[in-house]
């Protein structure tokens, strides 16, 4: 058994004078000890001013089946500085008499010194209740003293650092669950709502991050309505697939949002982006896609600006068909350099336009093959009758159905249901 000094020395194997000769001791280096008590490498600290008491508690030790070194502090204050340099898990063994501190204060003090160490309390005959409180104040288990024997001894070791690990498992567990919630909370409130001045514009969505567990990614979507009655949308694509990259989206459609309430015009949006995207990107390499709409009020035309991103779907009645506006330079690419226009289509009465991101059509649908555009307009046509809501869903399901034996769709899906209500403009 080592005793440690005070001022802080380094811990010698010497005797404490009350021990006899004839006993075994248990010398230890710096270390303090390589014992392993159930798989777990534990240090054994007694901290006992009653040398008479700390030659039992070592006997015991060495009786039970435990094999661990054991280090002797006199007091709390020279134990407290053991701790502070110890980095192996570590059981305590606690008298509640000291020279520098007496009762539960003990328990406190060792518990605010070393939150990680297990305590055991050793209490006289008639402190029963005291070592009840001792659990309470935060030791796994207390003993009395006068009824030790080496297997309760032994047992009461292994239980209580267990029930240590067990705990700062557990804790750790309940950290990363409200860290969880909160991220969930702030990626809802960062997902976008809908800024229509009334119900005569019908904007339906579907947003899937490929990031296991997540609410955002980097696909984007957002749908305002100016006060002169346009309506802007646009739906985006940060390449990547990671953290950053959802963080980015988020930047850009708050960006567009506020951009659109400014009344800044459309093209000057898409340069707007990149500039933004340029500044923000985490990589260099990183890049967008984006397609902006903007619904105007007379419901016979909608003007498109397209950067990089795939056509869209135009859905009159049952019928649906592909139309591919005028293409332009994905953001980011080329800096500075990309041109973009603006196409202008006619929509009819009914129509209905539906913007989607590459996630929807990129699912592997067989050895070597995926859906692509042309079998994701094949499936669109077969539920054109369909209502905007399930239309919608049906789409992303049947793709994810397809792509499901060869590993589903791994990557992130937004899509965009937009159109004007019955009502008369």
């Amino acid at each position: 058994m080592a005793e440690l000094p005070v001022g802080g020395a380094p811990p010698q194997p010497v005797r404490p004078a009350a021990v006899p000769e004839q006993n075994r001791l248990v010398p230890v280096g710096n270390s303090l000890g390589n014992g392993s008590v159930w798989d777990v490498d534990a240090v054994i600290l007694l901290v006992e001013d009653d040398a008479g008491d700390a030659l039992l508690v070592e006997e015991m030790l060495a009786d039970s089946e435990l094999d661990s070194a054991l280090t002797w502090c006199r007091t709390l204050t020279e134990a407290r500085r053991f701790l502070a340099g110890c980095r192996t898990p570590c059981c305590v063994l606690l008298d509640l008499h000291l020279s520098d501190v007496y009762g539960l204060d003990a328990v406190t003090q060792i518990v605010e010194s070393a939150p990680d160490a297990a305590i055991v309390v050793l209490t006289g005959r008639a402190e029963a209740d005291t070592g009840l409180s001792a659990v309470a104040t935060g030791a796994q288990d207390y003993l009395v003293k006068g009824r030790l024997d080496p297997e309760a001894l032994g047992r009461s070791v292994r239980y209580a650092l267990q029930r240590k690990q067990v705990e700062r498992a557990a804790a750790a567990l309940r950290a990363n669950r409200l860290m969880a919630q909160e991220n969930a909370r702030l990626e809802r409130g960062l997902l976008p709502v809908p800024l229509l001045r009334d119900d005569s514009f019908e904007a339906v969505a579907r947003y899937e991050p490929g990031r296991a567990h997540a609410l955002l990614s980097g696909d984007f979507y957002d749908v305002v309505q100016t006060s002169d009655g346009t309506v802007h949308a646009v739906i985006g694509d940060v390449s990547g697939h990671g953290a950053a990259e959802a963080a980015l989206g988020v930047c850009l459609r708050v960006a567009w949002r506020t951009a659109v309430l400014c009344a800044t015009g459309q093209l000057e949006r898409v340069r707007l982006l990149e500039e933004i995207l340029v500044a923000e990107r985490s990589d260099p390499h990183v890049f967008a896609t984006v397609t902006s709409l903007s619904f105007a009020p007379d419901r016979r035309r909608v003007r498109v600006v397209r950067a990089g991103h795939p056509g869209l779907l135009l859905r009159s009645g049952a019928r649906v068909s592909r139309v591919e506006p005028e293409p332009g330079m994905a953001l980011g690419l080329l800096p500075g350099a990309g041109r973009w226009s603006v196409s202008e289509l006619s929509l009819p009465g009914d129509g209905r336009i539906v913007l989607f991101t590459d996630g929807l059509f990129e699912g592997r649908t067989g050895p070597g093959s995926r859906l692509g555009e042309d079998g994701l307009l094949t499936m669109a046509r077969r539920h054109g009758a369909l209502a905007a809501r399930a239309f919608v869903d049906t789409l992303v399901d049947e793709a994810a159905g397809a792509a499901s034996p060869y590993g589903g769709l791994a990557d992130d899906v937004a899509v965009l249901h937009l159109g004007w209500g019955r009502g008369e403009p």
